[in-house]
């Protein structure tokens, strides 16, 4: 019993022994550092001792095309032990000369995720092989690929293809009230169904010289600086594109002048394909396209009658106030926040006119803004912090002092923002106080009386030289007294 203990033990031990040489083993290899224009570059996935039943998309190089994959297989047996390995090779073919950068990325090949630090690729000019004497008189230097792919053939011809794509810049509205904001988008569309390669080129030294003729100099601009171009999804009369928006910004007209935006140029890098593409030699050549807006007009239109019409701010606007206490005493003081928010230029929100009252003091507020520019359109507020002190008791409704007129182009109406917060004061009057504090006394009550006449600043010494003779006559007396004792 105890042997067959024993020999079982063995037997499980060579067993796991077994199984674990025989464990899967997932590798990932790397082509060459330097590869040429006529060479391709290689990534391939090997797995040990099991097929690849499924794996997800290899990563995209810059400057490389993908040209197609691969599948080998091998089966190994060593002292009577049978290995197998599985591989996949994804090929890509260089477009242009240059340096790239494979960067590290992450496959899952049968539900095993892995991972690659990824590589510098230098391509260089076409690699020539064999010298053409070794060709005449070597019979193994022939490369048997060169016909198979095309490597001797003559420089393919390049076509054009027609693109299904343009340049536009729209509007959210045509015609906005002044100082009534409105969204402007410079944008490049493809559509679905484009066959033509499409890749833009210095889009950002481009833009800053459209800009100088695009900016309309009437109006108040709030740039949404777009930083990365990305694409998004998409239909415009039942069609589908992909938009990638280059330039976006919300416009606030200052005056009635139309706003005009002309006719922008914008150029493209398109590739002219080749008509019978092979293998290893190019399928596509580099050439550019410039592309153009259509005129764009926005009508600006007069707010009604008002007497503040030339004053206030345009846009949907919605009050939040704050005060730190409901009740308080005379001499004392309170804060208090009026806080302005939503859709329009916040920049140029006028600050609120605060009546002169005798009853209460308050000061000038402090003043804290935030503009946020998203998703086509800016919002905000823009808050006020005020201190006051009352002089007077009673019950004060906060809105006698603090409001604020403003257009709404959605109702094409005036409308007010004003506190609905009521303060009650109690305490005696400060009236009285505030009248004392500025009395200055009744040294200068008789300014109104006095003489207008100069007088002579020259001194009258009489009355010193009867102070001294008498002050003389003190001592002669007191000294005759001390000597008589």
């Amino acid at each position: 019993m105890r042997n067959f203990r024993g020999i079982l033990s063995v037997l499980v031990l060579i067993t796991c022994l077994s199984a674990s040489s025989f464990a899967q083993e997932i590798t990932v290899q790397l082509g060459e550092d330097e590869v040429g224009m006529n060479e391709l570059f290689t990534i391939t996935v090997t797995i040990t001792n099991e097929s690849i039943k499924n794996y997800t998309d290899f990563p995209n190089i810059e400057g490389f095309a993908k040209r197609g994959t691969s599948s080998s297989s091998k089966t190994n047996i060593v002292n009577g032990q049978i290995s197998s390995s599985q591989s996949i090779t994804q090929r890509y073919l260089p477009l242009e000369e240059g340096t790239y950068t494979l960067e590290a990325f992450t496959m899952e090949i049968n539900g095993t995720e892995i991972s690659s630090q990824g590589k510098t690729i230098k391509v260089t000019p076409p690699v020539e092989r064999r010298s053409n004497s070794r060709r005449r008189y070597d019979p193994f230097a022939r490369d048997p690929f060169d016909d198979l792919f095309g490597r001797n053939k003559s420089e393919p011809e390049f076509v054009d293809v027609e693109e299904d794509a343009f340049l536009a810049l729209t509007t959210d509205k045509n015609e906005v009230y002044v100082g009534e904001g409105f969204t402007t988008t410079f944008a490049f569309y493809v559509a679905d169904a484009n066959r033509a390669p499409l890749q833009f080129h210095e889009a950002g030294k481009q833009l800053s010289t459209i800009l100088k003729d695009l900016r309309p100099e009437n109006c108040w601009e709030e740039n949404f600086n777009i930083e990365n171009i990305y694409g998004e999804r998409v239909t415009i009369n039942g069609k589908n594109y992909t938009r990638y928006k280059i330039y976006q910004a919300t416009y606030y007209p200052l005056n009635l002048e139309p706003v005009v935006f002309p006719s922008v140029p914008f150029e493209m890098i398109k590739y002219r394909v080749a008509r019978s593409p092979s293998f290893f030699g190019r399928d596509r050549q580099e050439d550019f396209k410039t592309f153009n807006t259509k005129e764009k007009t926005v009508r600006v239109k007069a707010l009604p009658p008002h007497p503040l019409k030339d004053k206030v701010a345009v846009g949907n606007f919605e009050l939040d106030e704050k005060i730190n206490t409901y009740s308080v005493e005379t001499g004392e003081s309170f804060s208090y926040e009026f806080n302005i928010y939503g859709e329009g230029n916040i920049s140029g929100i006028p600050d609120p006119t605060i009546p002169d009252s005798k009853v209460m003091d308050i000061y000038p507020p402090n003043i804290a803004q935030d503009i946020n520019r998203g998703a086509g359109r800016v919002t905000g507020s823009k808050k006020y912090s005020y201190f006051g002190i009352p002089n007077e008791p009673g019950e004060y409704d906060l809105k006698d002092f603090f409001s604020w007129i403003y257009f709404n182009p959605e109702t094409a109406k005036y409308d007010t923002l004003k506190s609905e917060i009521k303060l009650e004061v109690t305490g005696e009057s400060k009236q009285n106080v505030s009248i004392s504090s500025t009395d200055l006394g009744s040294f200068y009550d008789n300014i109104d009386i006095a003489a207008n006449e100069l007088q002579s600043l020259k001194k009258n010494n009489t009355t010193q030289i009867i102070a001294n003779l008498l002050i003389i006559a003190m001592l002669g007396a007191a000294a005759f007294l001390f000597f008589k004792k």
